[in-house]
């Protein structure tokens, strides 16, 4: 036996909000393309939508029972769009439909089923429920209303959860028609009553043992989410470049909007040109025309930035992108936005980083006092001597330690440096084994940024 879910459709508001918060609620993605229209607009937003969530595609050419329906339009249509059908040189499953007819229904159903087995889509039952909020609501008479989709464990009226940053004991749960249900399973969709306030789309649903967890719990995702909303400009370039820093990215995901399609070729090649192997140009999306709320929904779901050229945003979609954190570079000159991606492409290399020596000294006398670091009376032969620095200490000519200062005198005061030709008195971390003659070598580590061929 097998459950299956329909969400319709992964284009939408809801689903773009799941993804920008890390919840894929889609397993397999079920792209319906009217054979009587071809690849639409739309039908590309929805590709793109599946690409970037990484889920698996299965297409349903609809509406082969109509006269003008042509099936080889649309599957060369798919192909342009980088969706390689199975027998048409690709993996991607696909089959014939029509819902006036039935024909084609039960392979549609076959296919999802086959593509489930291979995906190995499975969910426990003997865990604590977890489940992902679809949509929510708030009620004047019956208060906060989840719409959930359950991915595992079992969910039972009266059962304490955690929703998002909001928590409460479940007092009712329906089903799609209305009817009351007492428990939940993997796949089930219903709509929760009892949550002391809505949670958002995407926020993550968990059963808890008691009260006393639940508050803490929501006590650390609420400090969580005022943290997160300090970044909220999390699609700008600035916030990027730090998660590249954190080896969280490696790629610059772009939306590309153009006046024309050959501008939009042009400008997505040269940007591929100056991607290399540490750090790359992914664009999720490219169309032609003005900047739209979808542009804007899928930006925010990807964490990308939308590129414009000789377009703009409509008064709609930049209300969005300010709401939501996108950011949006508009361009009158090719060569501009192509040095803009490369100074980001730039910005996100990680940087090399190489010794910069300082200066050198030698140590003329040890003075050790009991119960304290031996204290090394050195001469500086050369550069200067700089209190918060690295030192290598050879003797004989031979390395014997790398380490950094603790303290640097200059007789009896404390100084930040020390130059040349001038006495000193120093301090070595972690190592006491310092002897008359010793030289040591004082230098610091220099961040070099890399640059772009």
């Amino acid at each position: 036996k097998h459950k299956i879910t329909f969400l319709d459709t992964p284009g939408h508001a809801a689903f773009s909000a799941m993804r920008a918060r890390g919840a894929n609620v889609t397993d397999i993605a079920v792209i319906v393309v009217a054979a009587t229209e071809g690849v639409k607009p739309q039908t590309k937003e929805a590709i793109d939508h599946a690409k970037a969530a990484g889920v698996a595609i299965i297409v349903a050419i609809n509406k082969v029972d109509l006269p003008d329906a042509n099936v080889d339009r649309t599957i060369a249509g798919l192909l342009e769009q980088g969706v390689y059908l199975e027998n048409y040189g690709g993996d991607v499953p696909w089959c014939k439909t029509s819902v006036v007819t039935g024909e084609g229904i039960l392979n549609l159903i076959e296919l999802i089923i086959l593509t489930a087995e291979m995906k190995e889509l499975t969910a426990r039952i003997q865990v604590p429920a977890e489940a992902i909020v679809i949509e929510s609501q708030k009620d004047p008479r019956m208060g906060a209303i989840a719409t959930i989709l359950m991915r595992e464990g079992m969910l039972s009226k009266g059962d304490i959860i955690v929703c998002g940053a909001t928590y409460g004991r479940i007092r009712k749960m329906e089903n799609e028609r209305g009817v009351e249900i007492k428990v939940l399973y993997p796949s089930d969709v219903a709509r929760v009553f009892g949550l002391s306030e809505a949670p958002k789309a995407g926020d993550v649903l968990n059963q808890v043992d008691d009260d006393k967890t639940a508050r803490s719990i929501s006590t650390e995702r609420q400090q969580i989410r005022l943290e997160r909303e300090k970044y909220q400009n999390k699609s700008s370039l600035q916030n990027i470049f730090a998660r590249i820093q954190e080896d969280k990215v490696n790629e610059l995901k772009i939306i590309l909007k153009t006046d024309t399609d050959g501008s939009s070729e042009a400008i997505a090649d040269s940007f591929q040109k100056i991607s290399n192997d540490e750090v790359k140009v992914n664009i999720i999306h490219k169309s032609v025309g003005g900047i739209n709320e979808a542009d804007i929904s899928l930006a925010a779901a990807s964490d990308a930035i939308i590129v414009g050229f000789h377009v703009r945003a409509s008064q709609v979609a930049r209300r969005l992108a300010e709401d939501e954190g996108v950011e949006i570079k508009l361009y009158q000159v090719i060569y501009d936005a192509i040095e803009d991606v490369r100074k980001a492409l730039e910005g996100m290399l990680k940087p090399d980083f190489e010794d910069l020596i300082l200066g050198s000294a030698v140590i003329k006398q040890v003075f050790r006092i009991k119960k304290l670091p031996p204290i090394a009376g050195c001469y500086v032969e050369r550069g200067v001597v700089k209190r918060v620095c690295k030192v290598r200490i050879y003797r004989n000519d031979v390395l014997v330690n790398e380490t950094e200062l603790t303290s640097l005198k200059h007789y009896q005061n404390d100084v930040k440096e020390v130059r040349a030709g001038s006495e000193c008195g120093l301090t070595i971390q972690n190592f006491q084994d310092i002897k008359d003659g010793d030289v040591l070598e004082f230098y610091t580590i220099q961040e070099i940024q890399k640059k772009l061929q």
